[in-house]
């Protein structure tokens, strides 16, 4: 069993921590502030190569697995671009597996490029306002029309739908009365976010102000058939296979934001001056942060444990899912931590830890609750009854 990285893998952590040097703590901080897609961000990261690290070599991806995505994600975090950077990008790394699983090579041609060169952005019109995690029960509904499809309905926590042209989309193409299994009748496509259709409205939020969150009002859009993901009514299987690299990347993130606000409490407990010593010198400081360190490291093991075995076509719902629940909570306690040992400074913005701990909120809520999480583990690796 080896545990060091790749050759290769340390190089991707390089050149991508190469890339974010270019985004100071300054430039997030005036993205917190102000608002504003990181479109410079967004576009250095594309001419460097790395929008289609897992897409494949043949549509201009880098054809690497989740294992370096993970990397890739982990160091966009962990260099203070936190949940900013990452949410800026992460949709061309999992988002359109789909598209790479079920579709044409038409499609793919059509759709890929595009994505990895950063010409074009997308969101992942899933979540609704009603349904939450009960993704069977959603409205939104795609009624055949000849050669196309009319599409109604609401989508709610939609990430970048501000910034983007075009979007992963999941309605229903069967009414669910008409169905055997409530997952039978959805159906995918990737088509273009029109706005003559489609109403984006912006949430003000706690954090990650630089990414936009939005509702979507969706009155009639029209489908080309052709932007049909795989067959008609398979569209709940297609995006499972977005699901654990999801949450073993959103897991990378916050092992990586931990670590940011970890360094930082580091740097300032060796600085900070009270009653004629560093208060770094504390146990009543010391500890806690090291306990922070120990959880971070045990909760990227399972980061790097499920990725592999996604990579490796193992079974890894559980591990993927472990993975987002230690590393959502180790991180947001090193976020908290790191805020409590700058006393009344953590308060501060301009000591970026504040930021820290409002981004490290979103990954114990998204892209799954850690009750979610719990009853699945309970249910499918410890033979529970189903809670819900």
């Amino acid at each position: 069993m080896n545990f060091g990285w790749t050759p290769e893998q340390e190089s991707i952590r390089q050149a991508v921590g190469r890339v974010c040097e270019g985004f100071d703590a300054e430039y997030w901080l005036e993205k917190d502030r102000h608002g504003g897609f990181p479109l410079d961000f967004h576009q250095a990261v594309a001419q460097a190569g790395w929008l289609g690290i897992c897409m494949p070599e043949a549509y201009g991806g880098a054809g690497l697995g989740v294992v370096e995505a993970a990397i890739m994600v982990q160091a966009i975090a962990e260099s203070g671009a936190g949940m900013s950077g990452v949410s800026a990008i992460h949709m061309n790394i999992f988002g359109l597996n789909p598209v790479v699983m079920f579709g044409t090579s038409d499609q793919k041609q059509r759709f890929l490029p595009p994505l990895i060169n950063g010409r074009e952005k997308a969101c992942f019109a899933v979540t609704e306002p009603n349904t939450g995690l009960n993704t069977t029960q959603l409205k939104t509904f795609a009624r055949r029309d000849g050669a196309r499809y009319l599409v109604s309905g609401r989508k709610v926590w939609i990430s970048t739908a501000q910034v983007t042209e075009k979007m992963l989309l999941l309605a229903r193409t069967t009414p669910l009365d008409q169905v055997k299994r409530p997952t039978q009748g959805l159906s995918l496509f990737y088509t273009d976010l029109d706005r003559r259709y489609v109403e984006v409205r912006e949430i003000e939020k706690m954090g990650r102000k630089a990414v936009d969150s939005n509702e979507l009002f969706i009155d009639e859009l029209p489908v080309p058939a052709e932007d049909l993901i795989g067959e008609e009514g398979e569209g709940f299987k297609q995006i499972l296979h977005g699901m654990n690299p999801e949450r073993v990347l959103a897991a990378a993130a916050a092992v990586g934001l931990g670590r940011a606000a970890l360094k930082r409490a580091a740097q300032y407990a060796n600085e900070r001056i009270v009653f004629d010593r560093p208060i770094g010198k504390n146990q009543g400081v010391q500890h806690p942060l090291a306990r922070c360190w120990m959880e971070l490291e045990a909760a990227n093991l399972m980061v790097l444990n499920a990725a592999w075995r996604y990579d490796q076509g193992l079974e890894c719902g559980a591990e993927a899912n472990a993975a987002k629940y230690l590393a959502g909570e180790a991180g947001f306690r090193a976020c908290e931590t790191a805020v409590l040992s700058h006393g009344g400074f953590g308060y501060a913005k301009e000591y970026h830890v504040e930021r820290y701990m409002r981004e490290a909120m979103l990954l114990r809520i998204a892209p799954i609750s850690t009750q979610l999480i719990m009853c699945y583990i309970a249910e499918k690796v410890l033979g529970l009854p189903r809670s819900y």
